[in-house]
C-alpha cells in the first residue's frame, strides 16, 4: 500500500499538472465567441434546380421525386378530359349490353382501332349465385371481345366480334375479355383473359389466353395454349393474372398485368411483369414482382428512355403516375387526380422499340356503372391529356381545378353510415 507521503507527491504533481495545461489551453481560446450555422430564407422565385441549402423533407421530396418543381413543367403530370362517343348503342342503357376494358388504340389502314370486352346478355349482371348459361354473374362474364374502328377517335363504327368465346370445354368458353394487342414483326398478338367459370366463383380464376392475325380486322387464330401461368400456391399472382398489357422495349415484349393479394373483402391489387422475345413466349417473370406496389386497371407507356405507368386506383400509391427507366424499378413522378378507369392510349410507339418515347395525348377508357347497380354496364369514353414531350397544353397542366358540388355531392354517405351517425348523436343525447 503507497505511504501517505507518496499520496501527497502524487496529489501536488497532479495539481501542477493541471494547473500547466489550463494555463496552455487558456492562451489557445480564441477570443470571439462560435459562430452559429445560418439558415438562408427560401427565396421567392421557385428555382426550377435543386437549391444548395438545408431543405425540409417536403422540399427535398419537391426536387427528388418529382420530374419538375412545378407541375405544369414536369411532363408526366395533367389533367384529365373526358368526352363521349358517338358510334355505341347500349340499347337505353338498360343494362343488357355492356363495353369496357378497352385496348391500346392503334393506327392501320388509315384508321384508328380498338378492340374490347362486349357482353349482350338477357340480363344485366345479377351475381355469380344467380348465374347461369345465360344470366351474367358479372360485367365481363359472357363476354366476347369485339372491336371498332375511327377516323377521328371520336366516333366510331363497330365492326363486330374479333375473338369469340371457343367451344365449350375450351379455356375461355365462360368469357374471353380484357384484351390488349401487340405487333411484332408485322403480325398482330391479341392478349386476353379466358374465363372457364363464371367470375365469382373461385377469385376470378382464370389464364391469359392468345391469338394472333396477319390484319388488325382478323381472322384471329387462337393458340389455345396459356401464355402466362399463375403463380405457385401461397404466391401472389397465385389465383389471377388480369389484364394482360404489351409494350415492346429493349428489343423484348414486356407484358405486364396485374394480380391481387388476400381476397375480398381486404383486396388490393398491386402489378407485375413478364418478359418475352416470342409473343407466343416462353414468358419470364420479372423477380422484383410485383414492380408497381398499386393500381386497379394495367397502363403504361414508354416516356424518354424507359416505361411510365398510369397506376390507376387501388393501393398506396393510387392516382400517381410513375416512371422507370429499366421498366421496373418505379418511383412515383406525378399525383393526379380524374385518372381514366382501365385507360387504352393511343401510343404511336407503343411497338417500335423506340430509345426515347414520345408519350401519349389521348385515348379510351371506361365508365363502370353508368346507371344504377340494378342495370350495371359500363360505356367506353374517351379522354385527352398532356403526358407527351411534343405538346404543351397549359389548360392540361393545372393543378388548381374547380369541381362543380355535383361531383362532391355524389361521393355522399351510405345507409351504414348515416345509422352509425345517428347512435353516435343519440349516444351524446343521452349522456
Amino acid at each position: 500500500m503507497k505511504s501517505y507521503k507518496s499520496l501527497l507527491l502524487c496529489s501536488a504533481l497532479s495539481g501542477l499538472l493541471f494547473t500547466a495545461c489550463n494555463s496552455e489551453t487558456e492562451k489557445k481560446a480564441p477570443t470571439e465567441s462560435p459562430k452559429t450555422t445560418e439558415y438562408k430564407p427560401f427565396p421567392f422565385k421557385l428555382p426550377k434546380e435543386k437549391p444548395a441549402q438545408p431543405l425540409s423533407r417536403a422540399m427535398e421530396r419537391n426536387y427528388d421525386t418529382y420530374k419538375a418543381s412545378r407541375p405544369e413543367d414536369n411532363e408526366l403530370y395533367t389533367q384529365f378530359k373526358y368526352t363521349e362517343l358517338k358510334g355505341f348503342d347500349y340499347n337505353n342503357h338498360d343494362g343488357t349490353i355492356s363495353r369496357r376494358d378497352p385496348s391500346k388504340v392503334i393506327f392501320e389502314n388509315g384508321k384508328y382501332y380498338v378492340y374490347y370486352t362486349y357482353r349482350e346478355t338477357e340480363t344485366s349482371p345479377k351475381g355469380a349465385k344467380a348465374s347461369t348459361e345465360t344470366i351474367p354473374s358479372a360485367d365481363w362474364d359472357l363476354a366476347e371481345i369485339w372491336y371498332a374502328t375511327s377516323e377521328d377517335g371520336f366516333t366510331w363504327e363497330e365492326q363486330g366480334v374479333a375473338i369469340p368465346r371457343p367451344p365449350k370445354p375450351q379455356l375461355g368458353h365462360r368469357s374471353v375479355s380484357t384484351a390488349d394487342i401487340l405487333k411484332w414483326n408485322g403480325k398482330f398478338y391479341m392478349y386476353y383473359q379466358g374465363f372457364s367459370e363464371a367470375s365469382g366463383t373461385r377469385g376470378d380464376d382464370c389464364p391469359v389466353l392468345m391469338s394472333y392475325a396477319d390484319s388488325p380486322d382478323g381472322p384471329w387464330t387462337p393458340t389455345n395454349k396459356v401464355v402466362i401461368p399463375n403463380g405457385p400456391k401461397d404466391t401472389w399472382d397465385q389465383y389471377s393474372i388480369h389484364d394482360p398489357y404489351p409494350l415492346v422495349h429493349n428489343g423484348k415484349i414486356y407484358l405486364y398485368y396485374k394480380s391481387d393479394f388476400d381476397g375480398q373483402p381486404d383486396l388490393v391489387r398491386m402489378q407485375g411483369l413478364a418478359i418475352a422475345t416470342d409473343p407466343a413466349g416462353p414468358f419470364t417473370k420479372s423477380p422484383l414482382n410485383p414492380v408497381l406496389a398499386s393500381g386497379h386497371e394495367t397502363t403504361m407507356f414508354p416516356f424518354k428512355e424507359g416505361i411510365a405507368a398510369l397506376t390507376i386506383r387501388d393501393g398506396n400509391e393510387h392516382y400517381t403516375v410513375q416512371y422507370a427507366e429499366d421498366g421496373e424499378n418505379f418511383d412515383v413522378a406525378a399525383i393526379v387526380e380524374l385518372m381514366p378507369a382501365a385507360a387504352g392510349p393511343f401510343i404511336p410507339d407503343a411497338f417500335t422499340d423506340t430509345d426515347y418515347g414520345r408519350g401519349i395525348t389521348w385515348g379510351l377508357s371506361h365508365f363502370t356503372n353508368a346507371t344504377t347497380w340494378a342495370q350495371n354496364h359500363a360505356v367506353l369514353v374517351r379522354f385527352d391529356c398532356d403526358l407527351s414531350l411534343d405538346v404543351n397544353d397549359p389548360a392540361m397542366k393545372k393543378h388548381h381545378v374547380y369541381h362543380r358540388p355535383d361531383v362532391y355531392y355524389r361521393q355522399g354517405l351510405g345507409q351504414k353510415q348515416r345509422e352509425r351517425i345517428a347512435k353516435e348523436n343519440e349516444a351524446l343525447r343521452n349522456k
